[in-house]
Parts: structure tokens; C-alpha cells; sequence
């Protein structure tokens, strides 16, 4: 029913564009306006400081109000104000019904992330701003920190067939993701690295059944994930199974690119997994996990596998420390083998639309928007907004800047930290090596290690960068309503696994299909 949902939000926020661009006006002649203050110092902007309210991913940090702390850096640094209300991510769920509200009240935000596609409405009905002539002019590092390839996808993505350029991509190009498995457990039952299924199954059993976190009583979850079968990829992965974060994806199978939730490759993975949930060997409430409730578990000792971001283990790492007094060795899981199959974990270089802009009469917010990307995407600030506000984001020791704990009762949402949307592998290495302090230096060396460890294991996608356009029309197969309902009810043995050839044959009379055709259409005019 929340996919459901989304759709309806999204319908309404494409009525409520209508009456944005009778304000923004609809034209998009936004480099014509802008053209008339070329000669405004783009580096200063002037003496006055313009205020730009800013919405993006926030997991439950503060907010930015005016005169804050982080409200305060971001204008010394960037020479705008930064206003950036909280509204809960919860997946990008909440987020995006709340943006979809904003938009209908005629209250579009000057800079924000989009969700769902929801950039193409707006884009055709001029409601955000052609970036194309304005980058160059205005914020010109945007266009040097970002590859001419991924610019090339963006232009092929314009939703009004023009070749513009409508939204600033995230980029990462190194494979982010693995399952993550605990190294002290295999240490201390004596077992070696798991490298085939059959070792892997044979883990997990040793996992469950031998009281491995030694607390006296029988809980701990060899392995697991989240509510509509999310975030347990590193199960679909051994089958070559194309996923980001429970999302199928789409790659090259039997020389086409093809949706993988409905491949060979998927209906095996979901036997197997449907096998582990039967014999005890995943989380009982792995559907039921929303993202606090498995973090906490993986955080008090219990589990010994998860799937997530490798960069992100040190905030996992650390709060499991603090829980429970155990510096766990969480390190990455090697692609078990499957006989027949080819494995790997899904790496995206083309991450989701990072910014757009709204196409802004006061011209004033527009220029103030354009400087505060040009001075985010300046390498020379690059350290600093990862490192945020001293005394609430980091502190100096032995003049070291160092990252303080995660704390989200204390500490304002850094919603423009570049290591999330131009990220190397080489850059982020060294934001964490440069930032270690003696107290998490075992957590961030473990990260340091696994992320180079990861990239052995990580494969480019083919319908990386496809646009979210191709589902028009059939919102239901772009929110995987139909594979979430068959996924879930075949693992728990709701279904038998002969289902799965219903749900492809409901999914493409549904519209799959015709969402297959426009993908490979796209997929060759990208790599024409």
C-alpha cells in the first residue's frame, strides 16, 4: 500500500506543476533572465547574503535554521545562507510526500533532491531550471568535478528530448556496497572464509547454533534485512542477480538488457533464500525490519552478516562498541559461489539525480542557488564540508581534525557534504584516514580495509544512469509493487516458488513489456 501511495503523491504533485509554473513561468528561459546579471561577482556574490532553502536526505539529524551553527559555516564558506528543514527520509518515502505537498502549495524548495523520477514532470512543465547555458556561466566546477560520460546520460535522459541538461547527477565510482561478515565469529568457531554457497549455508548454521557473541542465550541471526525485501542483496548477488539496495535493476541477460526480477537468475536466488528462511538461517522479521530495527540489532551483538554501505561500517562499528563494549571485526563477504551463475555486488557510477534547481523568477535566489553549487563542488572545500562545524561535527587534536561520534540529538544535518555526491575512491580514503582520531582509528582502519576490499567483488551495471521516464504510465512496476508481494510471500513459503512464473507473466502484461521496450531503446542510444 506505500508504494500505492507514492503514486497517488506523485500524480498530485504532476497537478500542482501546473501552478508552480505560473509563477516560475514555464518558458524556461531561465539564461536569458540570469544573462542580464553577468556582470554580478559571482565569486562573492556581493556583500548581501541571500538565504536558499535547501532539501535533501536527512536520517534524523538536526535541522538547519538561520543563525545555526551549520547555517553560520555554510554562509562564511559558501557566501549563502542554508535553510534546511527536517523532513524524515524513512527510505525517501515521507520525503517525498512531503516534497510532493510542498510543490502543490505552491512552495517548491530553491535546491532539492528529487525522488521517483519526479524530476521529468517537472522539467517538461519548466518548474526547474535548464542548467545547460547556466553551469558553464555559473558554476562552472559543477561541470569539471562530474565526467563528460555522465553528462552525456543526463543530456540523453532530458525528458523533453532536447539534450539539456535538468539535474546534477550523484556520482560514485567505486563499488560502495558488500555484505559484511564477522571476521571474530569465523575466528573464534574456527572456520575459514566462506567462499562457496554449500560454506557459506555451513557458516550461518555455525552462526546460529553455537552462542558466537557468548552471552548465554540463543539470538543470534546469522543473517538478514529489511521490509519489503530490502537490503539483503549480498543473497541475490551469488546469483548474478542485478540489485541496488532490494531495488532489481537492470543488466545484460542472455544478450539483453533485461529487468532482473524477472530472470532465471532471480527465481533461483528466491528459492535459496525462501530455504534459509525456513531452516532458521535469516531473520525471522527480516520484513518487518525498518531500518532502526535491524540497525539495532546488527549494533547489540546479534547478527553476523548484513548487507549496506562498506563506508558507512564505521558508524556501525563504533555504536556496537558503545552498546556492548565488543570492537566487532565486521569484514566483507566474498561473493559465495553458485555452479552456473557469476556473482557479484552491484555498483552504480550513475547514482541518482543528486540536484535540481528551481527555475526561479527572483533572480536573486537563482544566483545565490548557482554560487552555492559552484562553491560545493570547488575541491578546495571538499575537506571541510565532510569535516562540518568544529565542536559539533569534528573536533582539533593535536591539531588533527577529528570526527566526533554520530549524534543525532546534537548535531545539524550536513546536507551538503561532498563525499555523497562526487565521490572517489581516493578522496574518500583520505577524508577518513586524515580525520581518524586514537579512539575510532580500529573502526576507520576496518572501513579503509574494506573498502578496498569490496572493489574486487564490484561490477558497473548496464541500465546504470536509465531514467526513471521509462516507467510513465506504469507507476506500479517503478515502485516493484508486484515483485515486493511475490519476493516476500516465496520466502516465507506463502507461495510456492512456481509463483514466480505468474509474476512474470503478470508483470509484463501489467506494462513490463512496454517498460522493457523503452529501456533497450534507451540502453542503445546511450551507448550509440
Amino acid at each position: 500500500m506505500r508504494f500505492k501511495k507514492i503514486g497517488l503523491m506523485l500524480a498530485a504533485g504532476a497537478l500542482a506543476i501546473t501552478t508552480i509554473t505560473g509563477c516560475s513561468g514555464n518558458n524556461n528561459n531561465t539564461g536569458d533572465s540570469v544573462a542580464a546579471n553577468q556582470n554580478q561577482d559571482q565569486a562573492t556574490g556581493g556583500d548581501e547574503i541571500v538565504d536558499i532553502e535547501v532539501w535533501g536526505t536527512n536520517i534524523g539529524y538536526k535541522p538547519i535554521e538561520k543563525g545555526s551553527k551549520l547555517y553560520e559555516f555554510y554562509k562564511e564558506k559558501l557566501g549563502v545562507g542554508v535553510l534546511h528543514p527536517y523532513v524524515e527520509w524513512n527510505g525517501g518515502t515521507n520525503y517525498l510526500n512531503q516534497l510532493n505537498l510542498k510543490i502543490a502549495a505552491n512552495e517548491m524548495p530553491d535546491l532539492f533532491v528529487p525522488q521517483a523520477g519526479l524530476e521529468d514532470n517537472l522539467a517538461k512543465n519548466g518548474a526547474i531550471a535548464d542548467l545547460t547555458e547556466l553551469l558553464p556561466k555559473y558554476a562552472p566546477n559543477v561541470l569539471e568535478a562530474i565526467p563528460e560520460d555522465m553528462w552525456n546520460v543526463v543530456k540523453a535522459n532530458d525528458p523533453t528530448g532536447q539534450g539539456k541538461i535538468y539535474y546534477i547527477p550523484n556520482i560514485v565510482e567505486y563499488g560502495r556496497y558488500a555484505g559484511m561478515i564477522r571476521q571474530d565469529w569465523l575466528d573464534k568457531l574456527g572456520l575459514q572464509m566462506p567462499k562457496t554457497q554449500d560454506e557459506y549455508v555451513t557458516v550461518l548454521e555455525a552462526f546460529r547454533d553455537n552462542d558466537t557473541n557468548g552471552n548465554g542465550q540463543k539470538d543470534e541471526i546469522p543473517t538478514g534485512g529489511r521490509e519489503q525485501a530490502r537490503w539483503m542483496d549480498h543473497l541475490f548477488a551469488m546469483y548474478g542477480v542485478a540489485m541496488f539496495e532490494g531495488y532489481p535493476e537492470w543488466d545484460i541477460y542472455d544478450g539483453e538488457l533485461t529487468y532482473s526480477a524477472v530472470t532465471p537468475n532471480m527465481k533461483a536466488a528466491l528459492e535459496f533464500i525462501s530455504k534459509l528462511y525456513k531452516e532458521g538461517l535469516i531473520d525471522k522479521e527480516s520484513l518487518l525490519n525498518s531500518k532502526d530495527k535491524w540497525d539495532g540489532k546488527i549494533q547489540s551483538d546479534k547478527v553476523g552478516n548484513y548487507f549496506h554501505w562498506v563506508e558507512h561500517g564505521n558508524l556501525i562499528f563504533e555504536n556496537l562498541y558503545k552498546n556492548t563494549g565488543v570492537k566487532a571485526d565486521f569484514t566483507v563477504l566474498p561473493v559465495p559461489e553458485v555452479e552456473g551463475y557469476k556473482g557479484f555486488y552491484t555498483m552504480k557510477k550513475f547514482a541518482s539525480p543528486g540536484w535540481v534547481v528551481k527555475n526561479n523568477k527572483d533572480e536573486k535566489k537563482l544566483m545565490a542557488t548557482l554560487k552555492l553549487l559552484n562553491n560545493v563542488y570547488d575541491k578546495k572545500n571538499w575537506k571541510d564540508l565532510y569535516l562540518g562545524v568544529e565542536g559539533m561535527h569534528y573536533e582539533m587534536k593535536d591539531g588533527i581534525a577529528i570526527k566526533l561520534p554520530d549524534d543525532k540529538s546534537t548535531q545539524e544535518n550536513l546536507v551538503l557534504n561532498p563525499s555523497t555526491g562526487v565521490s572517489t575512491l581516493g578522496m574518500t580514503l583520505d577524508l577518513f584516514n586524515s580525520t581518524a582520531s586514537k579512539d575510532n582509528k580500529w573502526a576507520i582502519d576496518h572501513v579503509v580495509r574494506n573498502m578496498q576490499e569490496a572493489q574486487k567483488y564490484a561490477k558497473d551495471i548496464a541500465g546504470d544512469g536509465m531514467p526513471a521516464s521509462i516507467y510513465d504510465g506504469y507507476p506500479d512496476i517503478n515502485n516493484r509493487t508486484l515483485y515486493a508481494e511475490y519476493a516476500a510471500k516465496i520466502i516465507i513459503g506463502q507461495y510456492p516458488l512456481s509463483k514466480f512464473d505468474e509474476f512474470v507473466e503478470k508483470w509484463n502484461k501489467s506494462g513490463g513489456e512496454e517498460v522493457t521496450k523503452r529501456a533497450r531503446k534507451w540502453y542503445e542510444k546511450v551507448k550509440k
